[in-house]
């Protein structure tokens, strides 16, 4: 899977410069985690948490709750964040959740044709109801009846609530990086790259095992 290729790897630069020395203890263990997490630290922890370290606390809040505190399928949850982000043009978005992807070995096929989400096959209607519900959601800021009444067709109370919330924080986190220029970090080819050198590991492993085996 090919990606993304906008922001950062096109040159674009944040209209705020990224801070790289952060001030603080709790900063500074916010980029050693990330750091260490990730491969490197995020452009908008670098460009807005750096500039308002109050807002990191809360930033991590939300991603703890997407990330944890939600009972939707995790592959839903991504497919309504990437098409809020395709939708708003956001590359960093876009690219962190494509490496997500990646990460949890889901199949890429289903985001490579989310535009097509209305006519794929590789969709249920479970999913087409949801992804219909967001898209409205973030391109008119309101749905239809008819939107909505399908959506409770597959999903319950709870299951609707956490989609809007899953569609409303990738919808803030684009409104949050667009105004301030913040592209594509290249995590997803991070994650293609790890992903090749671990099957490479594998590979190789596999190889000297079965040498071992073939050995008198």
């Amino acid at each position: 899977m090919a990606a993304p290729e906008t922001g950062t790897e096109t040159g674009q630069k944040p209209r705020l410069a990224p801070i790289e020395r952060p001030k603080g203890l709790m900063m500074r263990l916010a980029y050693w985690g990330m750091q260490r997490q990730f491969g490197k630290v995020m452009t908008p922890v670098k460009v807005m948490n750096a500039r308002v370290p109050e807002s990191l606390k809360p930033t991590a809040a939300i991603v703890k709750f997407s990330t944890k505190g939600l009972r939707l399928d995790p592959s839903l949850v991504l497919l309504v964040g990437d098409l809020a982000s395709q939708i708003n043009g956001c590359a960093f978005c876009l690219d962190l959740g494509r490496a997500m992807a990646l990460r949890s070995h889901l199949d890429m096929k289903k985001f490579e044709a989310l535009m097509d989400y209305k006519t794929s096959p590789l969709f249920t209607e479970r999913e087409r109801a949801a992804l219909a519900y967001a898209e409205e959601a973030t391109r008119n800021k309101r749905v239809s009846d008819t939107t909505f009444e399908n959506l409770r067709k597959h999903f319950n109370e709870r299951e609707i609530v956490e989609i809007t919330w899953a569609n409303a924080i990738e919808n803030f986190y684009n409104l949050t990086n667009l105004p301030l220029g913040i592209g594509s970090d290249g995590f997803c080819l991070l994650q293609q790259a790890k992903a090749g050198t671990a099957a490479g590991a594998g590979h190789a492993a596999g190889s000297d095992s079965g040498k071992a085996a073939r050995s008198p």
